[in-house]
C-alpha cells in the first residue's frame, strides 16, 4: 500500500517542477509599460473659491509632467536653464535680479512675474497682457531670444529622445507623442496648483492668530481711503487696487511711474496697440511680497520702503495715470514714518513660507 505522505510529497515537488518552467527568466521580464492615468489633482483652495481651469483640470499625472517641464533645462538653447531659473520656489516663484539674464547673458526687459495663484487669472498674462490664457504663456520665454531662446520644434525633439518623458506623455496623455500644445497644458496644470493661501494674514482671518498692534494699524491704514479734505480720516488706499483674497484686482493699470513723454516701456499699449493703455501694467498680487523685490515692472524699487514714497509723494502725472491716484496728487498721501513703518508690518504678514519649501513645487530632479 502506497503511503499517502509519500503521494503528497511527490505531487509537491511536481508542482515546483511545473512552475518552475512556467516562470519567465528574469532577464526577458519586461519593465511595466506606461498606462494613460486620468486620476484627478488633489486640489486644495482653501478658502478661495473655486477656480475656472478652462478646460484642464489638474490631474497627478499632468501636474507630475508640467513639474518636470518647469524645471527642465533642455527647454533652452544651451540646455542650461529653465522656466524655474527665474521663477525661484524661495523667492515665491520670482527673481532676484532686476532684468534676469537668459541663455546667452542678455539681459531681459522687465522683471520676471511671480508664479502663484495662476488659476485665479482671468485678464490675460505677462505684464502686457499679451498671453491670453497660462498655456499660452509658457511656452513664449522658451522661445524669446533674450530668455530660453530655443525653437519648439528643438525642445519637441531634445524630450522625444529621453524614456521618461515619453512614459510621461502617455501617462497624461495616452500617446507618447510630444507636442508644444501638450506641453503648454502640463505646465499649465503644475503652475495652476501652486497656491498661496496660509500666511499669518489668512491665519487672522480664520480667527487662528492675532495680529501686533503695528499690523493691525497698517492693515488698517492699507484699506483705508484716501480723502484730501480730512486728513485725520485718510488712508493709504492701497486696496483700490490690491483688493479680494489675492490682493489684486487683476487689471491693467497706469500707477504713474512715469510722466508723458518718459515712458520707456508702453506697457499694455504693445500688445492691445490702443493709446489709453499707454504705460498700464498688470496689477500684481501683494502677497509674498516682502520675498519678491525689486518691485515694479522694471524692478525699479529695491525695497518697500521705496514702493510706498513712490505712492506717498511721487507719482506722476500722464494721460494715461489712474484717476484714484491722479486724486491723491494734490497732496500727496501724507504718511508718516509710522504709517510707513506701520504698513510694511502689514504686508509682511501676507509672506506664506510655505510655497517656498513645499516639495509638490520644488525641482524633480534634485
Amino acid at each position: 500500500m502506497i503511503n499517502k505522505r509519500y503521494i503528497t510529497t511527490i505531487s509537491t515537488l511536481a508542482m515546483l517542477l511545473l512552475l518552475s518552467y512556467c516562470k519567465k527568466d528574469p532577464e526577458t521580464t519586461s519593465v511595466e509599460e506606461a498606462q494613460y492615468d486620468e486620476s484627478l489633482y488633489n486640489f486644495m483652495h482653501g478658502s478661495f473659491p473655486a477656480p475656472d481651469f478652462n478646460g484642464n483640470t489638474p490631474t497627478n499625472a499632468g501636474v507630475k509632467l508640467g513639474r518636470m517641464l518647469f524645471y527642465e533645462k533642455s527647454l533652452s538653447r544651451d540646455n542650461s536653464q529653465s522656466c524655474a531659473s527665474c521663477h525661484l520656489q524661495k523667492f515665491a516663484f520670482t527673481d532676484t535680479a532686476r532684468f534676469s539674464l537668459g541663455v546667452e547673458g542678455k539681459e531681459g526687459k522687465r522683471q520676471a512675474m511671480s508664479v502663484f495663484n495662476t488659476a485665479w487669472h482671468d485678464n490675460e498674462f505677462f505684464w502686457d497682457g499679451r498671453a491670453h490664457l497660462l498655456r499660452d504663456q509658457s511656452l513664449k520665454p522658451i522661445q524669446d531670444p533674450l530668455e530660453m531662446n530655443e525653437t519648439l520644434e528643438n525642445v519637441v525633439t531634445k524630450l522625444s529622445a529621453k524614456k521618461e518623458y515619453k512614459d510621461q506623455f502617455i501617462r497624461v496623455f495616452g500617446s507618447d507623442e510630444i507636442t508644444p500644445a501638450k506641453m503648454s497644458l502640463a505646465m499649465e496644470q503644475f503652475m495652476n496648483t501652486i497656491v498661496s493661501n496660509q500666511s499669518k494674514y489668512d491665519k487672522y482671518l480664520a480667527g487662528e492668530v492675532t495680529l501686533s498692534p503695528s499690523e493691525e494699524r497698517g492693515r488698517k491704514l492699507f484699506f483705508l481711503e484716501y480723502n484730501e479734505f480730512l486728513p485725520d480720516q485718510s488712508g493709504a488706499d492701497c486696496a483700490h487696487c490690491h483688493s479680494g483674497f489675492n490682493f489684486s484686482n487683476n487689471q491693467y493699470m497706469n500707477n504713474g511711474l512715469d510722466a508723458n513723454g518718459q515712458f520707456k516701456d508702453d506697457g499694455r499699449k504693445a500688445a492691445t496697440e490702443k493709446a489709453n493703455d499707454l504705460g498700464k501694467f498688470k496689477v500684481t498680487s501683494l502677497r509674498n511680497i516682502a520675498l519678491t523685490a525689486p518691485y515694479m515692472h522694471d524692478g525699479r524699487f529695491n525695497t518697500l520702503e521705496e514702493v510706498l514714497d513712490h505712492y506717498n509723494n511721487g507719482i506722476k502725472k500722464s494721460a494715461t495715470l489712474d484717476p484714484a491716484l491722479d486724486a491723491t496728487t494734490n497732496t500727496g498721501l501724507r504718511l508718516s514714518a509710522q504709517d510707513k513703518s506701520d504698513i510694511i508690518a502689514f504686508l509682511h504678514t501676507l509672506t506664506d513660507n510655505t510655497i517656498t519649501t513645499d516639495e509638490r513645487f520644488s525641482d524633480p530632479f534634485n
